[in-house]
């Protein structure tokens, strides 16, 4: 036997006594995780594999699982850490892959209003990806997953004066190098 096959098999043994408590976990804080993990990855499918891999953890936490106080900020910590280094091992093998556009463009705008919208977010992603990880993550945890400062804190492992203080720096280098780039366009 392989060693995937047979800790798959104690992952189900497990999952089999612990299947309230996951199964309670992934009704709960399943959409949270995955968009933790979108938020760090900016791809769904390696986002469902993080979402995946968060609850293999909660399942090899085992009985302990119980004892957590904050499962809501426990599984977005061990979402954010496992996206994190998925997004570090794909940055190693050069396999990073760009995110979709949001919206598609709504008939009533002209080709030159699409074009320039296009252009700003595509910007825009360039300018947050440029961001050093720092400042970077504590801006989309508050940003884009609406999660409080002290949530953010207890995710990254640093405190909340920190998360205020970076997101506040973050969103202001955001500001400066969008205005130098919309006066080059203009």
């Amino acid at each position: 036997m392989t060693a995937n096959f047979m800790m798959a098999e104690r992952l189900l043994a497990a999952a089999q006594s612990e299947g309230s408590a996951l199964e309670s976990a992934v009704r709960e804080h399943a959409r949270l995780v995955y968009r933790i993990a979108y938020s760090v990855l900016r791809n769904a499918a390696d986002a469902e594999d993080t979402v995946q891999d968060t609850f293999l953890c909660m399942l090899r936490y085992g009985a302990k699982a119980a004892a957590i106080e904050d499962m809501k900020a426990w599984l977005a910590r061990i979402a954010w850490r496992t996206a994190v280094e998925r997004r570090e091992r794909m940055a190693k093998s050069a396999a990073r892959h760009e995110a979709p556009l949001d919206d598609l463009a709504a008939p009533s705008h002209s080709a030159d209003h699409v074009l320039l919208e296009t252009e700003r977010k595509q910007a825009l992603r360039r300018l947050i990806a440029a961001l050093p990880d720092s400042l970077r993550d504590p801006l989309l945890l508050g940003a884009t997953e609406e999660l409080s400062p002290r949530e953010i804190a207890e995710v990254l492992g640093i405190t909340e004066a920190a998360v205020r203080s970076r997101a506040f720096r973050a969103r202001q280098i955001l500001r400066e190098r969008m205005t130098a780039w919309m006066g080059e366009r203009t």
